[in-house]
């Protein structure tokens, strides 16, 4: 048992709060994650849930883990309750969520400036002016003038030549990087902006699908300090976007439930930004929010690196 010493409850949840969003939340697991696990187990392709966990990288089982905010007070709680032990301090009543030197990955000054990162990534996006009108030709511009599908085991809905005029006549427009770096050598040059990864923060903006669909790279990124329903709130937004991501694709997606949006017509083009304007609304109320638990884990980490250099002298 540790004394509370500096580490003062912010607020806390008493023992059937928390174990009530503990149980929703795996309920919430269950509904959108779990029919992934299960396709997975039977070697079943999906290019929607597929792409999320094979680009991201976040393992479908630290999705189940339910984790509040750091400085909660989680009354008749104990160490054993959760996966991460690490980041949690035994209190007189309960179990205090907080960063300590065998929750923090690698070197704390190295986890500090990544956060810092991130941070300015997410605060820069927020503020930028939204831009819509891609009309998703990101998924186009990969295919290009080249004559090979990089999603081998999805048809294509279009010819070769109709991807062709349509990206020719639309043109791109694209501003994130990690989808322009996927362009073919013909397309590059069309996009108006030659995308780094030194430039990001300066031209990633709110209206970009895939901007929206990293929410969610940036809430794992810093899990457990990150509540787990806002992780999961990410996760639910990153696989609506990819579901329009795909449907807007030259690839034909029917066969996995979802109706193409045909933005080689103007029809789906105007269907497209209606789409996109959703998601950067919902992207922009989880941005919020994570910037505000960054910042507080910002000052928490903080607090952590001075007592280390407290320490350090002392000895």
């Amino acid at each position: 048992m540790h004394d509370f010493g500096h580490i003062t409850p912010r607020s806390r949840l008493t023992i059937s709060a928390w174990q009530e969003r503990r149980l929703r939340h795996a309920e919430r697991f269950e509904r959108l994650v779990q029919p992934h696990v299960e396709r997975r187990s039977r070697h079943e392709k999906h290019p929607v849930a597929d792409f999320l966990f094979e680009y991201y990288r976040f393992r479908p089982v630290r999705l189940r883990d339910w984790h509040h905010i750091i400085g909660f007070l989680l009354e008749g709680a104990r160490i054993e309750d959760f996966a991460r032990k690490d980041g949690y301090v035994e209190v007189e009543g309960g179990v205090i969520q907080i960063p300590g030197p065998a929750s923090v990955k690698g070197p704390l000054e190295s986890y500090v400036a990544g956060t810092r990162w991130m941070l300015n990534v997410l605060e820069a996006t927020q503020a930028h002016p939204p831009k819509f009108g891609c009309f998703g030709l990101h998924e186009w511009a990969m295919l290009y003038k080249v004559g090979e599908q990089r999603h081998t085991q999805v048809p294509l809905r279009i010819s070769n030549a109709v991807l062709e005029k349509t990206v020719d006549e639309i043109g791109l427009r694209c501003s994130h990087f990690d989808a322009f770096r996927f362009f073919t050598p013909d397309a590059s040059p069309l996009n108006p902006t030659q995308l780094a990864r030194e430039t990001m923060v300066k031209h990633e903006q709110p209206g970009c699908l895939h901007a929206n669909m990293d929410v969610y790279r940036w809430a794992f990124k810093r899990a457990p300090w990150v509540p787990a329903d806002l992780i999961l709130d990410a996760f639910e937004l990153a696989m609506d976007i990819r579901t329009l991501d795909m449907a807007s694709s030259p690839y034909d997606v029917r066969a996995w439930g979802i109706e193409p949006v045909r933005v080689e017509d103007r029809d789906g083009r105007a269907e497209f930004i209606r789409q996109q304007e959703a998601f950067s609304t919902r992207a922009h109320l989880l941005r919020e929010q994570l910037i505000g638990v960054y910042q507080d884990l910002l000052d928490r980490l903080e607090v952590l690196h001075n007592s280390f250099a407290i320490a350090e002298a002392a000895s």
